[in-house]
């Protein structure tokens, strides 16, 4: 087993400010371009991101720490940042996202014992049975995975225009 807590917490904490630095001030064109019909451009990757921290990793946290013994997942839509047209700029959301973001790991901090709690379980609703620590390593991989998202999406902005070097740049196929 890989995880740790502290080292996990490294990574979740350093998200907002790689998203910031990627893409604060850059012009909608780059905001904006996504791979396709169906699939996501930076700013609503910004938009799920915030929403998860609303209403994903915490409240199922939660759930498995719950001492009621009701540790059933709410659902959780993963579309649903879709539905709500933005009227903030990219800054005001990244700052939103920093903002939930210390905030959540402040609550893991004081909520999570490494020693106690890891194998603690919580049921989701398509998975079953799943470990604190499987949670939250999840919390980790989700963040790198939206972070490789954004820079391939930006990257294929320009896959027609990078000529013959198309066979070097492994992002683009």
């Amino acid at each position: 087993m890989n995880f740790n807590l502290k080292e996990a917490i490294e990574v979740l904490e350093r998200t907002p400010k790689s998203l910031e630095s990627l893409l604060s001030g850059l012009p909608e064109s780059w905001l904006n371009c996504n791979e396709g019909e169906g699939t996501w451009n930076a700013s609503e990757v910004i938009d799920h991101l915030i929403e998860c921290e609303k209403t994903n990793w915490i409240p199922r946290l939660n759930c498995i720490l719950n001492k009621e013994g009701n540790n059933h997942f709410p659902p959780f839509d993963r579309f649903s940042h879709l539905n709500e047209k933005q009227e903030k700029s990219i800054e005001e959301r990244l700052i939103e996202f920093k903002n939930l973001r210390a905030e959540n790991l402040k609550k893991l901090e004081l909520l999570v014992d490494p020693s106690l709690h890891l194998e603690l379980e919580g049921i989701h609703p398509d998975f079953g049975s799943v470990k604190l620590r499987e949670l939250l390593s999840t919390f980790v991989v989700h963040d790198l995975t939206h972070i490789t998202q954004i820079t391939r999406v930006m990257a294929k902005r320009y896959r027609t225009d990078v000529g013959p070097w198309i066979a070097n740049l492994s992002i683009l196929k």
